[in-house]
């Protein structure tokens, strides 16, 4: 396990008490600029290697992130609370937040929501692709994450615009209270029925989701789409 250097200076809002939890599955292409870009302001970085049988986790490790790995693919979900673990052993620590490996997600974006969970006192900051249009999903992606916001909407009592978003700020004390027991993608829907289930308080922040060539040559955009639906009705 390595272990990112804490003395770094960084200017970004809670940079010193944010860890960025990143679930990490064969992503040796980009996961070293994402990590070296990430900690340019945020320098508490843990990857959860989830089973990579690529060189991922080498990869994360030198471009300075800590480095924790499941023995076998377990799903996003594991890795997010095997992350969220780790992050609770540091008592500095005041939010954790989710950040995928693929380079999806905006560092300005999480700031931002780091910002406004700490100037507002919510518990929970979860971003969401349809408050503004800088997001451009395709119509089947759009038409499923639609029907998952009906759906957790209506299971959890918690309104939100976008429930399948994985760019969320969790405070610590949310982290302590959230239980996750489902390790692949119904662990979303999962995240926002506790938020409910413990009346914890909850903001939106519009977010960029950046679909890239790289993503959609893996074919994530369509794959996340059928494994929400499935995990949906199967959970």
């Amino acid at each position: 396990m390595s272990s990112p250097d804490p003395s770094r200076e960084s200017t970004a809002p809670g940079a010193d008490r944010s860890w960025f939890v990143v679930p990490l599955f064969n992503e040796a292409a980009v996961i070293g600029d994402v990590i070296r870009d990430l900690r340019t302001r945020y320098p508490l970085v843990v990857c959860v290697d989830d089973g990579s049988t690529d060189d991922s986790a080498r990869i994360a490790a030198e471009a300075g992130a800590a480095v924790v790995r499941h023995p076998y693919n377990m799903g996003q979900g594991a890795a997010i609370k095997t992350g969220i673990d780790y992050a609770l052993r540091d008592p500095g620590m005041r939010q954790i937040v989710t950040f995928d490996s693929d380079g999806q997600h905006q560092v300005d974006d999480a700031a931002a929501m780091i910002a406004k969970r700490e100037a507002e006192g919510v518990d929970v900051v979860l971003g969401s692709r349809f408050l503004d249009a800088r997001t451009t999903p395709g119509l089947i992606k759009r038409a499923v994450l639609r029907a998952a916001v009906w759906y957790t909407n209506l299971t959890s009592g918690v309104k939100l615009t976008d429930a399948h978003n994985g760019l969320r700020v969790l405070g610590r004390e949310a982290c302590e209270k959230i239980t996750i027991e489902q390790n692949r993608m119904a662990h979303a829907s999962e995240i926002v029925e506790e938020i409910g289930r413990h009346r914890l308080t909850v903001a939106e922040h519009p977010v960029h989701i950046l679909y890239t060539d790289y993503s959609r040559s893996k074919g994530q955009s369509v794959l996340n789409s059928v494994n929400i639906v499935i995990d949906m009705l199967f959970r």
